[in-house]
């Protein structure tokens, strides 16, 4: 009764809300929830999360419900009250001589995109979840995609935040400023931290001037250290201009090509063993554009860096080859369940973790398949493990546990993290003890308990 009367009946329902709410994306984790709410304000935000800490009422904040660690779902107490800020939407304000957009946690990211676009602008955080995913949710994971190589990841772009507390009071940090060492960084505390901390209602966002010209190339290797090093030779070719640099082994591309017919079927019948799709954003002019593509890839043919290479000659074939990538967890999802690694890396030993983990997947789980792709140019891997031709998902994921931390070991020996961008959640929660020095996981407990002392934030996720 008490929340309908702060933000109205309509914006209120009960725990019998459709499950969609209540489950992952994925539909590994499912919970419980004693009502939810979709507020219109910061300050009903505010408000509302004061009724909660009165009641002793848990708070779980959720976007678009696109993550894969299972951050967003409730637990199975009943007990959590569910934040939607579906109603939280709004672009505030775009400032093109600052070149920043401040914008509610609601906003859907592709609409952030086209409001920035409208205005002579680029916003350059690009997912596959676009679509349905919300900035809140970005922000809470500090998201990644395609363009991290060029323009970093949602902690680069973002400037300033607004956050309602875990007491209910509201921190207005919204400043576009680029230089500000005035005392500790609140904002990259909340950022990534998955609505442990606070409950981020608006962000001052990075914008750029949108590229004069775009080109794209899916190019082939015979190994992975062939591509490796075509990355350091296209840094140092294109510089800033160098966008995205998303690698798909032929194993991808063949269930691609096998889940989607009647979609791009380049490099069919090619005998590489690894592919990258690159893309080019020009300031200057497509003639430049196509001036600095032939250079570089040219040179790379010379010094034997480059096997082969189709380059999109109009917007449409471009189309076509980003649809390769966008289609990856489509793909996956057609042909079953199977078990997703989100890691990175130092780019220069990725080769050697592809190669090793791979010998000791075979040797451990003879016959599984890798499908292995990601972002190469930031060093983030998704090295997702299928099950053995004939052999049953049921039966392939029951070795879930063994082959992870087989994986995850590894990762580890090489210098990598478990989670690249896609968070902890519950999925890795426990996972987190076992990588993370005593030191470091007191000081995040620490942070935990000053900034939300009565646990009621996100109860359940990130630390073990």
């Amino acid at each position: 009764m008490q929340l309908q009367q702060l933000l109205g009946a309509a914006h209120v329902q009960d725990s019998t809300a459709g499950s969609a709410f209540l489950s992952d994306r994925h539909h590994v984790y499912h919970g419980q929830v004693a009502a939810v709410v979709h507020p219109a304000s910061t300050e009903e935000v505010a408000a509302l999360v004061r009724v909660c800490v009165h009641h002793r009422a848990p708070l779980v904040v959720q976007g678009g419900n696109t993550g894969l660690m299972g951050a967003a779902t409730p637990d199975a107490t009943g007990n959590s009250v569910l934040v939607l800020l579906d109603r939280m939407n709004r672009i505030r304000q775009i400032d093109t001589d600052n070149d920043t957009v401040t914008v509610e946690a609601g906003c859907i990211l592709q609409n952030l995109q086209d409001a920035a676009r409208e205005a002579g602008r680029l916003f350059p955080l690009s997912l596959g979840a676009q679509g349905s995913c919300t900035l809140g949710g970005n922000l809470g994971t500090n998201a990644g995609g395609s363009g991290v190589l060029r323009y970093g990841n949602t902690r680069e772009l973002t400037l300033g935040l607004e956050v309602v507390t875990a007491d209910g009071d509201i921190w207005n940090g919204l400043r576009g400023l680029r230089k500000d060492n005035s005392g500790y960084d609140l904002r990259d505390l909340f950022i990534g931290s998955e609505g442990t901390l606070g409950i981020i209602t608006a962000a001052t966002l990075k914008l750029f001037p949108l590229p004069k010209a775009r080109s794209t190339a899916l190019l082939a290797f015979d190994s992975l250290e062939q591509a490796v090093a075509f990355l350091s030779h296209a840094r140092a070719g294109f510089g800033a201009e160098l966008t995205a640099f998303e690698l798909m082994s032929a194993a991808c591309l063949a269930l691609l090509r096998q889940q989607f017919p009647d979609g791009p079927q380049p490099f069919a019948q090619a005998p590489q063993a690894w592919f990258a799709l690159l893309e080019l954003s020009d300031n200057h002019s497509a003639e430049h554009a196509r001036q600095s593509f032939e250079w570089v890839l040219g040179k790379a043919f010379e010094l034997n860096l480059l096997a082969d290479a189709l380059i999109a000659e109009s917007l449409a074939q471009s189309a076509a080859l980003w649809q390769l990538r966008e289609n990856m967890s489509e793909a996956q999802a057609r042909e079953g369940r199977n078990m997703k690694h989100d890691i990175s890396l130092p780019i220069s030993r990725i080769a050697e973790f592809v190669r090793e983990t791979d010998a000791l997947l075979q040797a451990h789980f003879p016959g599984v398949r890798n499908l292995t792709f990601g972002h190469l140019g930031d060093g983030n891997l998704h090295y997702n493990v299928a099950a053995p031709l004939g052999q049953s998902v049921e039966t392939h994921m029951a070795h879930y546990a063994a082959l992870s931390a087989l994986v995850h070991r590894n990762t580890q020996a090489l210098g990598g993290s478990i989670s690249a961008e896609h968070g902890i959640g519950q999925r890795k929660r426990e996972l987190l003890a076992e990588v993370k020095s005593p030191v470091e996981l007191e000081l995040m407990r620490r942070i935990k308990q000053a900034l939300d002392p009565r646990g009621l934030l996100n109860p359940g996720k990130v630390l073990p």
